[in-house]
C-alpha cells in the first residue's frame, strides 16, 4: 500500500509543481567517480518548512552516513528594502561500490504544504585506478610526493574527430587536459598556425570544470582546454603542427627542517615547470568527386533551401523582395550566393546577405539569408524562375541540388511607371532632379566680367589677408597670457579649486546613491580639505582645523561661515559611527558640504 501511495505522489508531482513555482528541490552529485570513492549527494529545498523528505534508493552505492540536515538563512537590504532566503540541505555520504552508470531517481518532500520532487541524478562509476588506489585524488596525492611531473601525471592530447575528410568538410580539433597533479595554469601556449585550413575557435566557458575520466587505464581529472573547427582549403595530406604548453604545477616537497615541519606540516609547496608538446596530426583531405553540377555553390555539409516573396501583385516602380534561406550545418560562410534570373524589364539591385549561424562541433550551424530587391518598370505578367543550389552532402558523399519555387508576378500600371518618367523629361515643370549633372539653362539677365577681375583688387581680396593676420596676432597674445598664468602654479590651483571640489562631490554623490558609507565620507573629506588646500595655497599635510580658522579670517570669511565649515568636517568624522538612519545622515552631510563650498567660493574670489 505504501509503495502505491509513493508511486501516486511521484506521478502527481509534475502537475503539483505547476502551482509551486517558488518551491524547488535540487539534487547535486559528481558526474563521475571511481570505485571506492567516497562523495556526497545533497538535496536542497529553498524553504525551511519541509516535511516528509524521502530520497530514492541509491543502487550501486553504499550509504555510509546521512541524511545530515543543515539549515541556512541569509538576509540583505537594498535601497531600504529587505529580503531573506532560507533553505534546508539534506546530505548523504556514499561510496561507489561497483563500476557502471547508475541513475538515482527523484527525491520527494512536502515543502510549504506542497509536494515537490527533485531532478534525477546520473553518475558514472569508473573502475579503480591501476595503481591500487580507488580514487584519482589518492593518485594525485602520491604524485605530489616528488618534485618531478612525469609524462603520466599530466597529459595534453590534441585530437581530431576525423582524419580523412573532403575539401571544405568541417573537422574538430580538441586539446584536452588529463591531470593527476595540481595544475595552476600555463605560462605560455603556442598553437599551430593551421596552414591549409580556415579555423574558428569554439567558445568554451572561461571557468574550467574538471571531471573524472578513464584514460589509458587510469582515472584522471580532465577538461577540454581549447577547441577549433577547421575547414580544409586544399587537398592532399595537411599537417597540423605540434602545440606547446608550458605548464605550472604546484608540488609538495617534504622537508626535515623542524621549523618547516612545524609550520607547514612537514612539506613545502613549490612551483614546478613542465613543457608538453602534443604530437603532430596528419589529415588526409580528399578532392570533391567529379561530376560537379554547373550550379555548384561550394557548399559542403547538409543543407535545406526555402524561398519567399513579399508580394506577387504590385504596381510599376514598386519594389519586390525575394528571400532565399539556406539552412543547415557546414561551411555556410563560404557558400556562394545562388543567382535568380529576373525578367529584363526589372531593375535588380545587389543582394543583401545576412548570416545567422553559430559555431558548433559539426561546423557552422544556422542559416544564410539572401534578399534580392527588384523593381518592375513596365506593367504585365512576369514569371521569376526558380533558383538552384547545389552542394556536396557530407552524409551521403554525393552532390545534391535544391531549387526554390517559381513566382508569378502581376504588375499593374502605376502612377510613376517608367513611360511616365521618360515622358516627364520633356516637361520642365514636372522635372525631378535625378543627379547633380542635369539642370535647365537659366534664361534671365546675366552680368559678365572680364577674366581675372572677379576677386583681385577687390575689398574681399584684401580682407582675406587682414582677417587671418589679425586672428594669428590675437592667438599669440592669448597663448602668451595663458602661459604666464599657468607658470604660477599656486594661482592655477586657486582657479581650479572649485572645479576639482565639484568633481569630487560628484563622486561622493554616486557613492551616496550606492549606499557606500565609509567611502562616501572619505570622498567628502577629500573634497573639503582639497578645496581649501588649493584655494589657500597651503599643502594638505599642513592643514589643521586651527590654522584653517585663522587663514579664513585673514581672507575676510566671517566667523559664522568658518564655524559652518568646521561643523561639516566634524559631521563627516562622526556620522559614520553615529546611530540612527545612515542614509539621512549622509544626505545631510552631502547637502551641507555643497552649501559651504558654494558660500566660500563667493567670498574668496582669487
Amino acid at each position: 500500500m505504501r509503495k502505491l501511495i509513493f508511486l501516486f505522489i511521484i506521478l502527481l508531482i509534475p502537475g503539483i509543481n505547476a502551482f509551486a513555482d517558488n518551491v524547488r528541490l535540487v539534487a547535486e552529485a559528481p558526474d563521475a567517480v571511481a570505485v571506492g570513492d567516497q562523495f556526497r549527494i545533497t538535496y536542497t529545498v529553498n524553504t525551511q518548512n519541509v516535511k516528509s523528505f524521502r530520497a530514492s534508493s541509491m543502487k550501486g552505492f553504499d550509504v555510509l552516513a546521512g541524511p545530515y540536515e543543515s539549515r541556512m538563512t541569509s538576509s540583505q537590504y537594498v535601497n531600504g528594502k529587505g529580503s531573506s532566503v532560507s533553505s534546508i540541505t539534506y546530505t548523504y555520504t556514499v561510496m561507489a561500490s561497483s563500476k557502471g552508470t547508475f541513475t538515482i531517481g527523484p527525491a520527494t518532500a512536502i515543502a510549504d504544504g506542497k509536494a515537490v520532487a527533485s531532478n534525477s541524478l546520473r553518475i558514472k562509476v569508473l573502475p579503480a585506478d591501476q595503481t591500487g588506489g580507488g580514487s584519482s585524488n589518492k593518485a594525485a596525492s602520491r604524485s605530489l610526493s616528488s618534485t618531478k611531473v612525469s609524462a603520466q601525471d599530466l597529459i595534453i592530447e590534441g585530437s581530431v574527430n576525423k582524419t580523412s575528410v573532403y575539401e571544405q568538410e568541417a573537422i574538430v580539433l580538441t586539446y584536452k587536459i588529463y591531470t593527476l597533479v595540481d595544475l595552476r595554469g600555463f605560462d605560455n601556449v603556442k598553437l599551430p598556425d593551421f596552414k591549409g585550413f580556415q579555423s574558428q575557435e569554439v567558445e568554451l566557458p572561461q571557468t574550467k570544470q574538471f571531471s573524472l575520466e578513464r584514460y589509458k587505464g587510469r582515472n584522471y581529472n580532465s577538461v577540454i582546454y581549447r577547441q577549433f573547427v577547421l575547414f580544409p582549403q586544399q587537398t592532399g595530406k595537411l599537417v597540423i603542427n605540434p602545440a606547446r604548453f608550458d605548464a605550472s604545477v604546484a608540488k609538495a616537497v617534504h622537508t626535515d627542517d623542524p621549523f618547516d615541519a612545524f609550520f607547514n606540516g612537514g612539506s613545502n609547496v613549490v612551483d614546478v615547470k613542465k613543457s608538453i608538446i602534443t604530437p603532430q596530426i596528419t589529415v588526409n583531405v580528399k578532392a570533391l568527386p567529379g561530376g560537379k553540377p554547373a550550379n555548384f555553390c561550394g557548399g559542403v555539409g547538409a543543407f535545406t533551401l526555402s524561398s519567399s516573396v513579399n508580394s506577387q501583385n504590385v504596381k510599376t516602380n514598386d519594389a519586390i523582395t525575394i528571400r532565399i534561406t539556406i539552412s543547415g550545418v557546414g561551411n555556410l560562410k563560404l557558400i556562394e550566393t545562388p543567382k535568380i534570373e529576373f525578367p529584363k524589364d526589372f531593375e535588380v539591385y545587389d543582394p543583401k546577405v545576412t548570416n545567422k549561424f553559430t559555431l558548433t562541433k559539426n561546423g557552422l550551424s544556422g542559416s544564410k539569408v539572401i534578399e534580392y530587391l527588384a523593381i518592375p518598370r513596365y506593367a504585365g505578367d512576369y514569371k521569376i524562375p526558380s533558383a538552384s543550389f547545389s552542394y556536396f552532402d557530407s552524409n551521403s558523399n554525393s552532390y545534391k541540388t535544391l531549387r526554390t519555387q517559381e513566382f508569378n508576378i502581376k504588375v499593374a500600371k502605376g502612377a510613376g511607371n517608367a513611360s511616365q518618367v521618360i515622358a516627364n523629361f520633356t516637361n520642365k515643370e514636372d522635372l525631378k532632379v535625378l543627379g547633380s549633372d542635369i539642370r535647365y539653362i537659366k534664361t534671365n539677365d546675366v552680368t559678365f566680367s572680364e577674366k581675372g577681375d572677379f576677386l583681385y583688387g577687390s575689398f574681399l581680396y584684401y580682407l582675406l589677408y587682414i582677417i587671418p593676420a589679425a586672428l594669428f596676432i590675437a592667438f599669440v597674445i592669448i597663448y602668451r597670457k595663458q602661459a604666464v598664468e599657468n607658470a604660477n602654479v599656486a594661482k592655477v590651483r586657486t582657479k581650479k579649486a572649485n572645479k576639482v571640489a565639484t568633481k569630487r562631490m560628484k563622486v561622493a554623490g554616486k557613492l551616496l546613491s550606492e549606499n557606500k558609507k565609509e567611502q562616501f565620507y572619505d570622498e567628502v573629506l577629500k573634497a573639503l580639505w582639497g578645496y581649501f588646500s588649493d584655494k589657500l595655497s597651503i599643502p594638505v599635510s599642513k592643514l589643521t582645523k586651527d590654522n584653517v580658522e585663522s587663514e579664513l579670517t585673514n581672507y575676510g570669511v566671517d566667523a559664522e561661515l568658518t564655524k559652518e565649515f568646521l561643523s561639516v568636517l566634524n559631521q563627516c568624522e562622526f556620522a559614520r559611527y553615529a546611530p540612527g538612519d545612515p542614509n539621512e545622515a549622509m544626505d545631510k552631510v552631502y547637502a551641507s558640504a555643497i552649501q559651504v563650498v558654494s558660500k566660500m567660493e563667493n567670498i574668496i574670489k582669487h
